[in-house]
């Protein structure tokens, strides 16, 4: 397994514009940028080799609401996207890969639909990612607003068994609040699964990212960075650059 560590900013859309929520709250939301397309360009001048995109109004409906946009983003920047929030069927999946997403992040529907899950995987493989949105160590769906009595570990077990590659790990007690990434069950799940695993969530200064990387030989291999990068706590050029002297 090669140690490559990515790093991808995170454009979370509401309204079609590009968002923070505070530990997934609704309530506690901060705009950052009109437009979601032109941050998106900003992030690829900035050095991004990937690009993470969420669509909150998505993930809150059950059902892609950003979808027009997102595939606008997609096409105009020349480094890969992955999109999350609110993708349930194998419709919304073929119509976001068919326009240019490289990768497809399923959450809700890959807790409360392991058949289609299942399908999904064996279809799609590695242009699928699982998102694992956690409180506690234990799963959370529908925009976090429900917690379930699941296991990330447990969960991720069966879904390596129906072919998951790539998993993305977010601790919603961290997500907004800077207070670093939630390392050891990361890690953990890392271990566990044999499997790659993007750490989401607390990201607040560049040794953060640091730390992430020394368990890139275990598959730790990428981290998700939304708030420190908007606050600008370090920019995305820095945070290359300082993990490139890493490898």
């Amino acid at each position: 397994m090669s140690e490559r560590f990515t790093i991808y900013p995170a454009i979370d859309i509401r309204g079609g514009k590009c968002v923070r929520l505070f530990q997934g709250d609704y309530a506690q939301e901060t705009v950052y940028a009109d437009s979601p397309l032109e941050m998106a360009k900003e992030w690829e001048a900035q050095g991004a080799s990937w690009i993470h995109l969420v669509d909150l109004d998505g993930a809150k409906a059950g059902e892609p609401i950003n979808g027009e946009l997102i595939k606008e983003i997609a096409q105009a920047v020349k480094v890969p996207v992955q999109v999350g929030g609110g993708i349930r069927t194998e419709e919304q999946i073929r119509d976001y890969l068919e326009a240019g997403v490289a990768r497809v992040i399923l959450g809700t529907a890959a807790i409360e639909n392991e058949p289609f899950t299942e399908a999904i995987l064996g279809r799609y493989g590695e242009k699928i990612a699982i998102g694992l949105d956690c409180r506690n160590g234990m799963v959370a769906t529908r925009g976090w607003l429900t917690t379930t009595d699941v296991s990330a570990a447990e969960l991720a077990g069966r879904l390596v068994s129906y072919g998951a590659e790539t998993f993305i790990y977010t601790d919603i007690a961290r997500d907004g609040t800077l207070t670093g990434p939630n390392v050891e069950e990361i890690a953990a799940l890392a271990r566990a699964t044999g499997k790659e695993v993007i750490a989401s969530g607390g990201v607040s200064v560049l040794d953060d990212l640091v730390v992430l990387h020394r368990f890139a030989g275990e598959g730790v291999r990428g981290a998700i960075v939304g708030k420190a990068l908007y606050t600008k706590a370090f920019t995305l050029s820095e945070a290359v650059t300082r993990l490139r002297e890493c490898e």
